[in-house]
């Protein structure tokens, strides 16, 4: 079965999974480090009360055989270990049917972390993440050549992923048309990272042509995954390093990383030739049965694609295969902040001394430089920049949050970066909006800060334990 494989595809092979199992590693890390404050036992979320109504149907998932917030540490640190083991090569050393039992072991556990995190798990990597996950469990090791069918799978994947993403903004915000979006998006973006006041204040024809590059990379380019060698595997360079300066201008988890993981599926890389034969006759059967179960699956994602209704980010089941993708189909054209405020008073009058809670991610004190945490996920730090959007974004966890801070809890203050009442909990806690922008050169010089912000309102009223 010559058609069945591409030997010339063993090295692209392994960088592809390579990297998705570092992306595994990470996303089992952030699991762990941070479960307990947003979804355990005691959480803002509790999975316990989530699962009491969400059958199995809705939410398959390890944990509806019962949960703990041990049981959940064990599972996300299982997975943890056994992305690192396969990251060090350990799918390579073993034979071809436990190589495959070990990606659908990364699979199972991190669908069942999905499956009850809510909306701290309601990102589009999340899916990203676990579709590529199944494909790789019939990628094959290195006992086998890599399979023909399972690489396009990834290269539909892809396509995707970037086409997707390119039609949202062409049917969104007017800007994306008239290339004036990322006059804005740098600054606006949910997390800028250390570059983005530079590239916020890049000159303007520059930020034109970022958009008119950005139109090909997600237009263009993913149709030419399709067409034959060198043309395809030119594409899929292209997209890796569109991916790589959008790593340089911002913090979007591990999107930018599992997206340049893809690319490789149409890479050919030097040197990477294969001996290796097709495999047996149960791993062909496998490989087909899941390109069939794809195509299949490929009918709700396409007719999203070609609705003027698209949708971005959607699961169609509940395996979260086949999915749809998208970001910024809209522009934020200012920056709208929620900084939390606690005070020891007892009384609050207009002089009350109000101290604010520092986040790791998020803009907050205005002469701290943003961090680079990509692909590390600030899950609180992402939603906070959603509340500050609209408070519909935060009503099912903001007052649980805060209930927390009222008391020290420590899960919770470990998401933080400062908790400016270390000795005894604050009596109040408020929310307050306020509208960030960044400083001009001329400003930064003078003041030596990166942000200037302009208090909007009072978002949530003082709130006492």
């Amino acid at each position: 079965m010559h058609w069945f494989t591409a030997p010339a595809y063993g090295l692209s092979r392994l960088v592809l999974l390579r990297l998705l199992a570092a992306v595994y590693l990470v996303g089992f890390l952030v699991a762990a480090r941070q479960f307990r404050a947003l979804i355990g036992a005691h959480g803002m979320l509790p999975v316990p009360r989530f699962l009491a109504y969400a059958p199995f149907r809705r939410a398959p998932s390890l944990f509806q055989f019962g949960y703990s917030d041990l049981g959940f540490a064990v599972v996300a640190w299982t997975g943890a270990a056994l992305a690192a083991a396969v990251l060090a090569g350990g799918a390579d050393a073993v034979p071809l049917w436990a190589s495959m039992l070990l990606w659908a072991a990364l699979w199972v556990l991190y669908l069942s972390i999905v499956n009850v995190g809510q909306v701290w798990y309601g990102f589009g990597w999340e899916s990203l993440l676990l579709e590529a996950g199944f494909l790789a469990v019939f990628l094959g090791n290195a006992s086998v050549a890599p399979p023909t069918p399972v690489l396009w799978l990834f290269r539909w994947l892809l396509f995707r992923v970037e086409f997707g993403a390119g039609l949202i903004k062409l049917r969104g915000d007017p800007c994306w048309r008239d290339l004036t979006c990322l006059k804005y998006h740098h600054e606006t973006q949910p997390m800028p990272g250390p570059l983005s006041w530079f590239f916020h204040h890049l000159p303007q024809p520059l930020h034109r042509v970022e958009v008119a590059a950005n139109h090909v990379a997600q237009l263009l380019l993913p149709v030419c995954l399709f067409l034959p060698q060198p043309v395809a595997g030119t594409a899929g360079a292209l997209m890796a390093v569109t991916q790589l300066w959008l790593v340089a201008s911002g913090n979007f988890a591990w999107l930018n990383w599992l997206t340049i993981a893809l690319a490789f599926s149409a890479v050919e890389l030097p040197h990477g030739t294969s001996t290796a034969g097709s495999g047996p006759h149960w791993f062909q059967g496998a490989v087909l049965a899941a390109t069939a179960l794809v195509v299949g699956l490929s009918y709700w994602p396409v007719r999203n694609l070609l609705s003027r209704h698209q949708a971005m980010n959607r699961s169609f089941n509940q395996l979260h295969l086949v999915n749809t993708y998208g970001a910024f189909g809209s522009i934020n054209r200012v920056r709208m902040e929620l900084v939390l405020e606690g005070t020891a008073e007892p009384r609050i009058t207009r002089g009350t001394v109000w101290r604010e809670y520092g986040f790791h991610g998020k803009p907050g004190d205005v002469r701290r430089l943003p961090r680079q945490f990509a692909p590390y996920h600030l899950r609180l730090d992402w939603m906070m920049w959603f509340a500050a959007i609209s408070p519909g974004y935060a009503r099912p966890w903001l007052r649980p949050f805060v209930n927390r801070l009222l008391v020290n809890d420590p899960a919770t203050l470990r998401l933080l970066r400062d908790n400016p009442f270390p000795g005894a909990p604050p009596l109040y806690v408020r929310a307050v909006l306020y509208r960030y922008r960044f400083t001009t050169a001329h400003e930064r010089r003078e003041t030596g800060a990166w942000w200037h912000r302009t208090r909007v309102r009072e978002y949530l009223a003082p709130v006492r334990r």
